[in-house]
């Protein structure tokens, strides 16, 4: 890969001139969920990676790991809602009384609880090597509430702690809310959105060709304003451009205005 940002793939000397350039950090977290017959599972982290690559290459700064586990398996998954989970279980070769409630062998509130706390470790984890803002960007959606909390929290700790020194900046995001404004139906699930964004970044794993030929018939767990077929990486790539763009404008503010984000009230 060209201009390489993900911060696992580099050398120390590498980590600190980059950080020294753009002391940003990107954090794109996910899970593994159906996205319809034509998707990878893996789809929601593949995508935000991906759009996190492209924001630091763009705009500087480095790309951590991506986050794939620790969310509630049994809230906000199309793998767990009542209406979908059969269907998907059979789809999967797998007995539906896997997913009955109480699988985690933890409440759901236990379970949102301790991923809130993984993420605030990742944003010490974050601060301690030298990152002034870091980025919590959520490729499932649901996960950005999860996000903001996590941000909320930091933000309050960091700012009362003044051994830490001067305190970093968190910001979330999950990309197509910036940009409805472009795209009003921006942002759905295995649908026309997120499949033309996975033929932009990763076309090898997108099979078009397993989709009915009727555009009007119903998908297992997919939603979408638009048919799927329709889906196309030219559309994708001009989408991701509209991210890219809008997310390193609020990193870069960011960076050259902290006082406009340290003071109660965090701006998420």
């Amino acid at each position: 890969m060209s201009n390489e940002v993900r911060c696992e793939c580099l050398r120390p000397e590498r980590v600190r001139a980059a950080r020294e350039t753009c002391p940003a950090l990107y954090i794109p977290i996910g899970t593994i969920e159906w996205h319809g017959f034509h998707n990878p599972v893996g789809l929601d982290t593949l995508k935000i990676h991906g759009i996190c690559v492209r924001c630091a290459q763009a705009g500087g700064g480095l790309v951590f790991p991506p986050l794939w586990y620790g969310e509630s398996r049994e809230e906000a998954l199309m793998d767990s809602n009542p209406g979908t989970c059969e269907s998907i279980a059979q789809a999967m070769g797998l007995d539906p009384q896997n997913f009955e409630p109480g699988y985690m062998r933890r409440s759901p509130a236990d379970q949102i609880a301790a991923y809130q706390q993984l993420l605030i470790h990742v944003l010490n984890q974050a601060q301690s090597l030298g990152f002034r803002v870091l980025v919590l960007a959520a490729g499932h959606y649901p996960l950005i509430d999860h996000a903001r909390a996590a941000a909320a929290t930091f933000h309050q700790q960091r700012r009362m702690g003044s051994r830490y020194g001067k305190p970093a900046i968190a910001w979330v995001f999950t990309g197509y809310e910036l940009v409805r404004d472009l795209y009003p139906d921006a942002g759905d699930h295995g649908g026309f959105w997120e499949t033309s964004l996975m033929l932009a970044l990763k076309p090898e794993l997108v099979d078009l060709s397993v989709l009915p030929e009727d555009p009007k018939a119903k998908l297992l767990a997919v939603g979408s304003s638009r048919p799927v077929r329709e889906a196309n990486p030219e559309f994708g790539e001009e989408a991701i451009g509209h991210i890219v763009e809008r997310v390193t404008k609020e990193v870069r503010n960011r960076l050259d205005h902290p006082e406009l984000y340290l003071g109660h009230g965090l701006r998420l």
